[in-house]
């Protein structure tokens, strides 16, 4: 336990990056080896060691001013992944040096991930020289939804980029032989079909990628992610299998009552390590690996550790070798589950006959159910109804029947018609289950609760499973508290607004736009965000499927504004859409035009642009132009419209505004001074993308809200921001990312002025100079 939290310590101090935290741990390590107290001061200097390992993973991302950079590196391929019209690779890098003069340094890069859209094609192990142009690891920041940015860092990747033409890649080494991609190409040939060939890989291989998004939307849905991937149950079953079958051996061979005890717990570690090393040892089958080894450490009695000690050792082990794991959500749900598995095995009779054995497995799995959805839940956002029971059925047939003959039929590779039979067994299992995971989802989908129920749902759920897993707890106990969880009274119901209140959230969505508008009882989307030359949406990544909302306006149909559309109508229920007349659409609409109006729950929303006649006007000056009041504040969203727009509809307002969404994500061609005089908007809010090659929002533009007072926020660089209108007070503003000077959530401040001190940042883009370092930003200076 002590070098394990040791370890977790040290983490947490890397992670902070605090020089008086390292100097208090230094200290303290000092005293005690002063004081000869050396395990206090092995374990502090434990700390010290992981702290700066974990300080070097951070330091080694890209450094920004390399952003947008052309770099050329000589990289071994990882992993690849292939989507329509695209690749994308995992690189491990062996040296990196700037095209450019002057530049920083990337030498200290390691891992890398590259998009691919026409190239030449990659297969792993190979290794390559190639020209790409880099950036630091982003992603998008949106309250509740996947945080791209936090995985990437999980993952150890400390840039991103595409790859370049020119110089054009080179090929330095072919692959070497590796044993798992061998069984990768022989399964290819195989006469499976596609689903239960890619169950096979993910089950017996650990090859996650060959599993389709379809695959792990059916997965997530019935709570079964862990069935399908190198975990411990698998690795697990290896070592039974090699342990059973050694002990037998040992019992055939052994002469008299002498019985070989020892090499058959070796032959089933040898067995589990050969088994993870086919399946590549990534982090999780190394994480499995680790805890099956150990676990065989415990079983055998030999000088072993008690259960406990045993479950500290392996947290230990594993966060020292792969530190980043400690915020790898995985890591969590495995070792919460062993726990568990510990609690409720610990203190209980051993079962006895297979009716015994029978309802204890029975029992554990009702027992593990609620903890582990409440873990997922706040993993992942998400509860699946169906787990319970479903995994009741998958479990026994996953472990007992599909993994058995998966691994059969590697085994009897060598004869082809046996291996046949075995995967043709397996096939049939493996559509079965499919079958029953879906009739499962359609009856029970999966349920996303709001941000404001996750963590009382799953402190609910966690209760009600540790109350029964505890040995000991008297049974009048367990059924009063599972009667209170359940009747709800820890599961508030979701905050609804008040009438004439607005409530606004600005997604982040890179180079494009969507802004969420709700009241009361109304909802309203002013855009749908891009779609990138990935088919990826961005839109898709934000609610969970079936939502309802009463209007989509959107505001012109540039893809930067309407590429989301397809899947929204997909996944959504609209009930109606406004755009531009002439704007060409995949969905039916209305046309807007200026003078439209329409009230709801005291909100009054109007349009200001476009007129009845749009002949002569470009796609962008077609815009619609929505104006929203509610009291005494008033918000507007005018589009892409340029300067010469904005001074024909400015006669329609009379005095300031609280909140400008700002027009055309800040470029120079909008928020002309005109506008910017006559509204003088408390907060400007930019709809940009982090680092884009537009170079939004404009310095001109930057300074000239700067110059009337405004407080100016950027989704690029404080992610999503959601604002309260209405009221007496002043409008309310969170951002979904703490600012460069305060880390962590932002909160909503009471007042605004302009400047840095308030949260208000103005930043300004800085053009791209090939010999000059690019920062990710430049400061305004501070009034």
């Amino acid at each position: 336990m002590p070098v394990a939290l040791a370890t977790l310590a040290g983490i947490l101090s890397g992670a902070l990056a605090s020089a008086s935290v390292l100097q208090l741990v230094a200290g303290l390590g000092l005293g005690c080896l002063v004081q000869r107290r050396w395990r206090a001061a092995l374990l502090a200097g434990l700390v010290l060691v992981v702290a700066v390992r974990v300080l070097s993973l951070i330091g080694g991302e890209l450094a920004p001013g390399l952003s947008r950079q052309d770099v050329r590196l000589e990289v071994e391929v990882t992993a690849v992944s292939r989507q329509a019209g695209m690749a994308r690779l995992d690189l491990r890098v062996a040296d990196c040096r700037p095209l450019s003069e002057g530049l920083p340094s990337c030498e200290q890069l390691s891992r890398l991930r590259l998009s691919v859209y026409r190239g030449p094609t990659f297969e792993v192990g190979e290794r390559w020289r190639l020209t790409a142009r880099l950036r630091p690891p982003s992603g998008f920041a949106n309250p509740g939804s996947f945080d791209y940015r936090g995985w990437l860092w999980r993952e150890g990747f400390q840039a991103t980029g595409y790859l370049r033409s020119a110089p054009g890649p080179r090929r330095l080494a072919a692959a070497p032989f590796s044993l798992h991609r061998l069984a990768l190409a022989r399964l290819a040939e195989a006469d499976l079909e596609a689903r239960p060939a890619r169950w096979l890989a993910a089950l017996t291989l650990g090859a996650e990628r060959q599993l389709t998004r379809a695959d792990w939307e059916l997965l997530n849905a019935t709570g079964t992610t862990h069935l399908v991937v190198i975990s411990g149950l698998h690795i697990g079953l290896v070592a039974t299998f090699a342990l059973i079958l050694s002990r037998g051996l040992a019992r055939g061979l052994s002469p008299g009552h002498w019985r070989m005890a020892i090499w058959p717990w070796w032959s089933a570690g040898v067995a589990a390590t050969g088994y993870a090393l086919l399946a590549g040892l990534e982090a999780p089958a190394l994480r499995a690996l680790i805890m099956s080894l150990i676990g065989l450490w415990v079983a055998s009695g030999r000088h072993a550790p008690g259960p406990w000690q045993a479950w500290w050792l392996a947290l230990a082990i594993v966060v020292l070798l792969d530190p980043l794991a400690a915020w790898r959500p995985g890591l969590w749900l495995s070792f919460v589950a062993v726990a568990l598995l510990i609690l409720i095995w610990q203190g209980r009779a051993r079962p006895r006959g297979v009716k015994g054995w029978c309802l204890a497995l029975l029992r554990t799995q009702w027992l593990l159910a609620p903890v582990m959805a409440a873990a997922v839940l706040l993993a992942f956002g998400r509860l699946a109804p169906a787990a319970p029971l479903i995994n009741l059925v998958a479990v026994p047939l996953v472990s007992s029947l599909m993994v058995p003959l998966g691994l059969a039929g590697w085994l009897l590779a060598w004869a082809p018609p046996l291996s046949a039979a075995c995967w043709a067994g397996f096939a049939v299992l493996s559509e079965a289950l499919a079958g029953l995971l879906e009739a499962s989802a359609a009856i029970m989908p999966v349920h996303e609760p709001s941000a404001s129920q996750r963590w009382p749902l799953a402190l609910g759920l966690g209760l009600i499973g540790l109350v029964w897993a505890l040995p000991g707890v008297d049974r009048r106990w367990r059924t009063l508290a599972s009667a209170l969880l359940c009747l709800g009274i820890v599961w508030p119901e979701e905050h609804r607004l008040p009438p004439e209140r607005l409530w606004v959230r600005v997604h982040d969505v890179g180079q494009g736009q969507l802004v969420e508008l709700r009241t009361a009882g109304y909802r309203l989307l002013v855009d749908t965000g891009p779609r990138f030359g990935s088919g990826f949406m961005p839109l898709e990544t934000l609610w969970p499927p079936g939502q309802h909302v009463d209007d989509v306006l959107v505001s012109h149909g540039d893809r930067d504004h309407a590429g989301g559309l397809q899947a929204l109508e997909k996944d959504h229920a609209v009930a109606r859409y406004l755009a531009p007349a002439e704007a060409d659409l995949p969905v039916r609409f209305r046309a807007c035009h200026a003078g439209q109006a329409w009230r709801r729950d005291g909100v009054e929303f109007r349009l200001l642009w476009p007129p009845a006649n749009l002949r002569g006007m470009s796609k962008n000056d077609r815009s619609c132009v929505l104006l929203v009041s509610v009291g005494s504040h008033r918000l507007l969203i005018p589009g892409d419209v340029g300067r010469r727009v904005e001074r024909s509809f400015l006669r329609q307002l009379e005095g300031g505004i609280a909140v400008l969404v700002a027009g055309h994500h800040g470029s120079r061609t909008s928020s002309g001074p005109a506008l910017v005089e006559a509204l003088r908007p408390e907060i400007v809010v930019y709809s940009a993308a982090l680092d884009g090659r537009f170079e939004h929002p404009a310095g001109s533009v930057v300074r000239r809200f700067r110059r009337v007072g405004s407080c100016q926020w950027n989704t690029a660089q404080d992610g999503a921001l959601t604002l309260e209108l209405g009221g007496s007070g002043p409008p309310r503003i969170a951002a979904a990312r703490g600012s460069p000077r305060a880390p962590g959530p932002a909160m909503a401040w009471p007042r605004w002025r302009s400047g840095v001190g308030h949260d208000c940042l103005a930043l300004e883009s800085t053009p791209v100079t090939p010999a000059l370092s690019v920062p990710l930003s430049t400061r305004a200076e501070t009034p």
